[in-house]
């Protein structure tokens, strides 16, 4: 196979017509590109230059090698861009799971940002909560026992502690925080579509407390759960990630002894680890998370 450091020189003393031209411009000595020029000709089984008084010129051979090369270079060029894009995260794919709830409040202002600073990159989005998969980066629920298969960094995101959404005539409504135990009698909108980590979560907590939720309506998501409890059918509890905006005639209620808290983490793939986009991903979920807990702290504090 040819030397691509040494067609580079062929390229360069063709154009010169200067073994010392040439030198200066690759950063070479003259004796170093007469060497490579030799070393070439051998390789190449061919005369690329003979001489001319006291410098050469290059052969028919030469000039057409050259010519060649510079077909060669333009796609070497190329690559070496597209290169540049890859390390720089401007170019290629990115696959992003999430749940749910994740979705709704986390990933939009992700995806617009990252849309915006690496415009040629192809996002991927994966609602593996339906239906797994292996994606770059996965936003998850921490469940017991349960670990991601091959080599990724977790992150812990945020602690998501969960709300009683109750009616605002609601006898509980307007109350700092209410015991578990005090709910035990009471209606619930069940609000998820599966024995997951989110349920079991809340399950865990009412069995700490006692009880087992008096489910008289079934709903498989948060906003469908609330619009059933703004009838006055009875009460829900959801993650404060899930809650989102309320309708006027809805309000939420602090969980406590226990409160019931899952937890939101990151699993980036170590082969994607060093990606721009990852760790611009990664900086934009916590800064958002962050800033979610920041708002829910100052709301309960007033």
């Amino acid at each position: 196979m040819l030397d691509i450091p040494r067609l580079r020189v062929l390229r360069a003393v063709v154009a010169t017509s200067s073994i010392r031209a040439s030198a200066a411009a690759l950063g070479y000595t003259p004796s170093a590109v007469s060497q490579q020029l030799a070393t070439l000709q051998r390789e190449t089984g061919l005369q690329l230059f003979e001489r001319s008084g006291r410098g050469i010129e290059p052969t028919a051979a030469g000039r057409i090698l050259a010519a060649e090369a510079d077909t060669l270079f333009e796609a070497f060029g190329r690559v070496e861009r597209v290169v540049g894009d890859l390390r720089a995260g401007r170019v290629g794919s990115l696959s992003v799971g999430y749940f749910s709830s994740a979705g709704a409040a986390l990933l939009a202002p992700v995806v617009a940002a990252l849309r915006t600073e690496f415009a040629e990159l192809r996002l991927d989005l994966l609602l593996t909560e339906f239906t797994p998969g292996d994606p770059d980066l996965d936003i998850f629920v921490e469940e017991s026992g349960a670990e991601h298969a091959g080599a990724v960094r977790v992150h812990r995101l945020a602690e998501d502690p969960y709300f009683a959404v109750v009616r605002v005539d609601d006898p509980i409504a307007g109350l700092p925080e209410v015991a578990l135990a005090d709910l035990a009698e009471r209606h619930w909108v069940d609000n998820d579509l599966r024995e997951g980590a989110c349920r079991q979560v809340l399950l865990n907590a009412c069995a700490q407390a006692g009880f087992a939720p008096r489910f008289v309506v079934e709903t498989h998501d948060y906003r469908t759960a609330m619009s059933f409890v703004a009838t006055g059918i009875g009460l829900t509890v959801v993650p404060a990630l899930g809650i989102g905006e309320l309708p006027r005639e809805l309000t939420t209620v602090a969980l406590v002894s226990p409160t019931p808290v899952r937890y939101l983490s990151l699993a980036v793939k170590e082969s994607v680890a060093r990606h721009p986009a990852v760790r611009r991903a990664v900086e934009l979920l916590e800064g958002l998370v962050s800033a979610a807990k920041a708002e829910r702290t100052g709301a309960l504090g007033a």
